[in-house]
């Protein structure tokens, strides 16, 4: 077993590990945590192309367009996993960040054998949205050479879409056909090919990046709070309350008021509170600054 040089394509078997079951427990867990390390590393050299990215998303996801992920295997888990966490957590309209995964829903939980390999499934799964030129498609494979992410990407660039890639490969033909190509690039794996490890967690890291920027820009937070979170369980109706306590200094009676006029939403609460106005009021001025909390304030003269 040839030693592969660092940081080169993620099929590559690195020497290191030969003796890899041979190793105690204690040995496997030290090894794979050192490995795991590089990938912040890989991640903070593509925050440029990563910005570049997301500014380049902004326009259309102002306009109504949308964030759709498209992938197979663990890489299109991971595009359905950061879509269905913005809703609850940005309150993000239905449908305004979309995750495709080759073999559909199935292929959530089961793999589904060959659906990687079919680039027109990846491109009808793009047309069945009606992709246009707001939308921001994104393909993620941590080869850069699975089929279903590129006909996606191409059917996307297609459509006058913009178009990204994910890869953990440099060079890919995935790359090659996105107009933001973000290759973070982590090297052989401890258990070779298997890219659920290290080139999983770095696509996980920039779905994280893309996705929470994207949303703190188009003012889904208050600073660093969560203002748009849905209070949809006792824990996140806690944090709106809670939320609304430190923005606006007010004692609980007054929170527990505005949070239940404003139907649970930290947002109008805040605006109600500090604007002096109705909860209807305070939905209609926020309106009026696109859902932006600090705009509306800053209108009140309030901010924090």
């Amino acid at each position: 077993m040839s030693q592969s040089s660092p940081l080169t394509t993620t099929e590559s078997v690195n020497a290191e590990f030969a003796d890899l079951d041979r190793m105690s427990t204690e040995e496997l867990a030290r090894t794979m945590n050192r490995q795991d390390a590089v990938v912040p590393e890989a991640v903070a050299q593509r925050t440029t192309e990563i910005a570049n990215l997301v500014e380049a998303a902004l326009p259309g996801l102002r306009a109504g367009g949308r964030l759709i992920y498209a992938g197979a295997g663990t890489a299109g888990r991971l595009g359905v996993l950061d879509a269905s966490e913005c809703p609850p957590t940005f309150n993000t309209r239905p449908g305004q960040v979309v995750g495709l995964i080759a073999g559909g829903s199935e292929a959530l939980v089961s793999a589904i054998e060959g659906a990687e390999d079919d680039a027109d499934a990846g491109a009808r799964a793009v047309a069945a949205l009606d992709v246009g030129p707001e939308d921001t498609v994104v393909g993620v494979s941590a080869s850069g050479r699975t089929p279903y992410a590129i006909g996606a990407v191409r059917e996307a660039a297609r459509r006058q879409a913009t178009t990204a890639s994910i890869a953990c490969n440099e060079g890919s033909e995935l790359a090659a056909a996105a107009q933001h190509p973000i290759d973070v690039v982590v090297g052989p794996e401890l258990v070779a090919g298997s890219t659920r490890l290290k080139s999983g967690t770095a696509q996980k890291l920039v779905l994280n990046m893309i996705s929470t920027i994207a949303m703190v820009r188009l003012g889904k937070t208050y600073g660093n709070l969560m203002v748009d979170v849905q209070s949809t369980n006792v824990k996140l109706r806690e944090r709106v309350r809670r939320i609304v306590a430190d923005v606006t200094g007010a004692g609980p009676q007054e929170v527990e008021d505005a949070v239940e006029g404003a139907d649970g939403s930290a947002k109008v609460a805040i605006l109600s509170i500090l604007g002096g106005m109705t909860a209807d009021q305070a939905r209609t001025e926020l309106d009026h600054h696109a859902g932006v909390l600090r705009a509306a304030l800053e209108r009140t003269g309030n901010h924090y």
